[in-house]
């Protein structure tokens, strides 16, 4: 049924629910796993913009870029932990599977690679709401992979 299952995880609470269902599913399908994440430096946590400020030069080999650089290394490398291990344990499961980190913001980048590396499905988290009518909205991402890719979806809660 499924020959490639892209599972586009973060950092946050839900994503090793989301794994694992991905996971689940490929074990199930027999299908290639391709575990990814995208960096978005819109995030919070990625530059503190105060301090690049006291950097700004416009050459590209300038303070700024080294700083910048530097931060995004910082950022993505917990992401990229957090990979290798999901990796390791697809591996373990006896699932063929890769892993890719890609910077970008995420509804697009998401949807752009999974086109790239023809994926069947994309299995992705939703954000979790407190109240009231968030609780019907999807999260911002995972609604716009829903509406922009062209293959199926599962949007894990």
């Amino acid at each position: 049924m499924f020959h490639k299952i892209l599972v586009a995880i973060d950092c946050s609470k839900v994503s090793k629910h989301v794994f694992e269902k991905a996971l689940s599913l490929a074990k199930l399908t027999k299908a290639n796993l391709m575990i990814f994440n995208v960096v978005c430096p819109e995030e919070d946590g990625y530059l503190d913009n105060s301090e690049l400020l006291n950097y700004y030069e416009q050459d590209k080999d300038s303070e700024a870029v080294k700083y910048s650089e530097k931060m995004l290394d910082k950022f993505s490398q917990p992401k990229l932990e957090m990979l290798y291990l999901y990796t390791a344990e697809a591996t373990a499961a006896g699932v063929e599977v890769e892993y890719k980190q890609h910077i970008g913001q995420p509804g697009e980048t998401i949807c752009e690679f999974a086109r790239n590396c023809q994926a069947d499905l994309i299995v992705i988290g939703r954000r979790r709401w407190l109240s009231g009518m968030e609780e019907f909205v999807l999260g911002r991402v995972s609604n716009y992979v829903l509406h922009h890719t062209f293959c199926s979806v599962l949007i894990v809660p």
